[in-house]
């Protein structure tokens, strides 16, 4: 018979290695609505982005879709300008002046995008209307929550969850939409002919969207967001945030009408915890500035209407810095000390980029040529005497109206072009042809020499290109 093995008994506060968990267990969050100033700016942005997002793709522009990112043809059309994938530095200079955009309003008033504009907290808020349509406000949906499965509960969740996915494939429908031109993927999906690509991205576009705005919500900004991680290199003492005012709210406690407040040794806040049941991330900002928070200013909304109640000033939470909480700075003081170092260099490096990018756009010839020498056959002999070269030339007309070229050649003494010297383009398309430049065998050196080729608009002087290329002779 085998001895058992027995574990040895726990000592007061010793946690066995099986006790010891690397993860918070969620508690589920019911946040509780709540109307008020910044409550108005959410909804607003909500509104603007989704009518942006939703209502774009349209939008008409020369009898087509206005904005659409067409990959097939490797055409991005944005209204009446055309971009080509050779034109991948305008999308640099977009990817720049949007991190350089969020470094400055990061430094300036912290979490502010991730508050009212970000993609996650939009959806979030979308499918909390929903939820609060169908199964009613907090207290109601926590009742919901912990009641067993009845018909009941079953109807109100299947109709949440419907409006979800549905809302959801709209979502992943529109995406696509973007980049498939809509008109043709509405018919394919009418005939059943989708691709299977823009079928995968429908479904998984739709399906992140349920399961991050549905399920995940706040597990997105604690824990898989990097901003969230990264946010502190951005924030200084100076740098704005949603502030609890410790010194002016604690002691904090409940207290009855007519009590003596300062003998009661009780500060301004009654610990009614409304702050942490409106808060979508669940803190409570009492504790102080926490990574989860995501600055959308819900805990100010609610707190304002308490304070006003019990006959306190408003306050109590509000948008403050570090430095004007301990130094008891004025709003003119913290508006002062937002001119800082650190927000000029942003600042300048935004406008020098924005102005840059903006000029370069403005005076962007929409003609790019490509010149390639035919390598199969460097140089002939003409029944002239004149060496040929063959080259291709590929013209890409970037305007969406059609252009005639005309094709001249420069570089050698006695120089010229005995193929085709002029072209008509069809707007938004790239014309491939070949054409056969001659010159004297003594006009240059043995071997390469330099040549320009010139392709100028007909209808516009302003519209040329001048490239290079090498000319062989034998």
């Amino acid at each position: 018979m085998k001895a058992e093995m027995k574990q040895p008994a726990e000592k007061p506060g010793e946690m066995t290695p099986t006790g010891i968990s690397f993860y918070e267990k969620r508690k589920k969050i019911f946040a509780k609505g709540v109307r008020g100033y910044f409550d108005n700016w959410r909804i607003a942005l909500v509104l603007l982005t989704q009518i942006i997002f939703y209502g774009g793709l349209w939008l008409e522009w020369n009898g087509r879709q206005a904005l659409l990112l067409h990959l097939v043809e490797r055409k991005f059309y944005i209204f009446g300008t055309v971009f080509w994938p050779q034109d991948v530095i305008y999308l640099s200079a977009l990817l720049i002046v949007s991190a350089y955009g969020l470094f400055l309003v990061t430094a300036i008033a912290g979490r502010l995008f991730c508050g009212y504009a970000c993609p996650q907290t939009v959806y979030t808020q979308l499918f909390m209307w929903i939820e609060n349509w169908i199964e009613g406000e907090r207290n109601a949906r926590v009742k919901l929550d912990n009641e067993p499965w009845t018909p009941r509960k079953l109807r109100i969740r299947a109709t949440k969850h419907g409006l979800w996915l549905l809302l959801s494939l709209w979502t992943g429908f529109t995406l696509v939409g973007y980049f498939t031109p809509v008109k043709e993927l509405i018919e394919n999906v009418r005939t059943n002919n989708l691709g299977s690509w823009e079928i995968f991205w429908i479904f998984f576009y739709g399906g992140f969207t349920y399961l991050m705005a549905g399920f995940m919500r706040e597990q997105v900004c604690k824990y898989m967001c990097p901003y969230a991680r990264f946010q502190s290199v951005m924030f200084d003492p100076d740098t704005l945030i949603v502030s609890y005012d410790t010194e002016r709210g604690e002691q904090r406690g409940a207290r009855k009408k007519g009590v003596d407040v300062k003998a009661a040794g009780l500060g301004d806040c009654i610990d009614c915890g409304l702050c942490v049941q409106v808060c979508p991330t669940g803190i409570d900002i009492r504790n102080g500035l926490q990574y989860e928070c995501i600055g959308c200013a819900a805990c100010i909304d609610v707190c304002d209407p308490v304070m006003d109640k019990v006959g306190l000033p408003r306050g109590l939470i509000r948008y403050s810095t570090e430095n004007a909480l301990a130094h008891h700075m004025t709003r003119q003081d913290i508006f002062r000390h937002i001119i800082r170092p650190r927000i000029l260099l942003y600042t300048a490096i935004l406008l020098l980029i924005t102005i840059l990018t903006t000029w370069f756009l403005a005076h962007r010839i929409p003609l790019k040529v490509d010149i390639i020498r035919d390598r199969s056959t460097l140089a002939r002999e003409a029944d002239d005497g004149q060496i040929e070269n063959i080259f291709t030339l590929q013209i890409m007309n970037t305007e969406e109206r059609a252009h005639h070229y005309k094709i001249k050649v420069d570089g050698l003494p006695g120089v010229s072009i005995a193929g085709v010297d002029e072209v008509d383009v069809p707007a938004a398309t790239l014309q491939s042809f070949m054409t056969v430049i001659r010159a004297q065998p003594e006009a240059g050196n043995k071997g390469a020499n330099p040549i320009h080729f010139e392709i100028v608009a007909a209808e516009n002087d302003d519209i040329k290109v001048r490239e290079k290329a090498s000319f062989m002779l034998p």
